[in-house]
């Protein structure tokens, strides 16, 4: 309350203020509304990559008709979201070094060592690497949850049929898509701010 009041003082606007964000729960983010349409919830699927270029020509046939016809199902507006989320390799880099150290196969052991080698690649600070997620968001009343989760549900099952796997989307997925908007995909750690005084 001090920091809006001392922003109105100082004639200040910080992007907090400009978002119309209220909070994210349940995997929505809740956003402020008019005095027409009221407060709304901003949510939707997560959908799982599937490379369908390593599939036959049929696979990749018919997963392109499927999200044809997926499309055409949708009749309100939506958005297709990409976005990178940064990963840390290094668990799964202490996993190879554990099976490397278990593993008695010499084949098996230069199998593990070779993906060691990949990993120590994307390791070091001028080099970052990324998940790329795929999302499908839109937006409705808060007044109208049974019509969101319908809309939910329908979409994860219409995904089925087109053969990619999606789940809504959760509350750590959303602050994903907003770091990644907001912050050129840097995660904000939020803390105690320190000072040598």
């Amino acid at each position: 309350m001090a920091k809006k009041q001392a922003n109105k003082n100082n004639d200040f606007i910080s992007t907090e203020d400009w978002l119309p964000l209220i909070d994210i729960k349940n995997g929505m983010i809740e956003c402020k509304g008019t005095a027409f349409t009221g407060n709304q919830y901003v949510t939707g699927v997560r959908i799982e990559p599937k490379n369908i270029f390593i599939a036959d020509s049929q696979v990749q046939r018919n997963t392109i008709v499927g999200l044809r016809d997926f499309y055409n199902t949708l009749d309100y507006e939506f958005w297709l979201v990409c976005c990178d989320r940064p990963v840390d390799i290094s668990l799964y880099r202490s996993e190879l070094e554990i099976m490397y150290t278990q593993e008695d196969n010499p084949n098996i052991r230069k199998m593990i060592n070779e993906d060691i080698n990949k990993c120590d690649q994307f390791v070091g600070p001028q080099i970052n690497a990324v998940d790329t997620e795929y999302y499908i968001l839109f937006k409705d009343s808060v007044k109208d949850v049974d019509k969101i989760v319908k809309k939910i549900h329908a979409l994860i099952s219409n995904l089925a049929v087109a053969g990619l796997n999606s789940r809504q989307t959760s509350d750590e997925d959303l602050r994903v898509i907003l770091d990644s908007f907001f912050n050129d995909t840097l995660k904000i750690e939020y803390g105690s701010v320190m000072t040598n005084g």
